[in-house]
């Protein structure tokens, strides 16, 4: 898509300056309207954009407790902001790790992870670090999601607390394989 093309420092600039624009506005009318950029960057993307939000609705029990806990420290003024702009920041982090490769992510990070060498931390191994992390939390929720989706298929509505331990377990010993790898 048209999003591929753009350089990854670019796209990871432009999320990082949205995020510090963004942090401190608490109108949640504007954050509110602002969903519709990722709505549309993803629309943009085709049947495999939308296809990939629906993963972000995994994130629904989380952004429901955080809410409830908004609303009981301040109010639903405050809540609203606060979900608009967790969702903001996860659709459009998401949209940068599903147009970019891995390689491009690392190549954009390097240069400036480089001066951590002059504290005793390798760059390129901090570079990959941080860009597993950021590529993999997506597949992590695919996963997460394909539990939720045969758990519902066992006749089971919600999971239960007990299948994140297993759901852990799993996600260890990817983690496993990929270092093997």
């Amino acid at each position: 898509t048209w999003l591929h093309r753009i350089p990854t420092g670019l796209k990871l600039g432009a999320l990082a300056l949205f995020s510090f624009v963004i942090l401190p506005v608490d109108d949640w009318r504007l954050l509110t309207g602002l969903l519709a950029l990722p709505l549309a960057l993803y629309a943009s993307c085709g049947r495999d954009g939308l296809k990939r939000m629906r993963l972000l609705a995994q994130l629904w029990p989380i952004l429901i407790a955080i809410g409830l806990l908004q609303l009981y420290a301040a109010d639903w003024r405050a809540a609203l902001s606060s979900l608009s702009r967790l969702v903001l920041m996860v659709a459009l982090a998401d949209i940068v790790t599903m147009t970019s490769t891995m390689q491009a992510m690392m190549d954009a990070i390097h240069p400036f992870l480089k001066p951590l060498r002059f504290v005793g931390l390798h760059p390129r191994r901090l570079v990959l670090a941080v860009t597993l992390v950021i590529r993999f939390v997506p597949i992590l929720m695919e996963h997460w999601a394909a539990r939720a989706e045969a758990w519902r298929a066992r006749g089971g509505r919600r999971m239960p607390i007990r299948a994140i331990a297993p759901f852990i377990a799993d996600t260890l010993r990817f983690s496993d394989r990929l270092a093997e790898t």
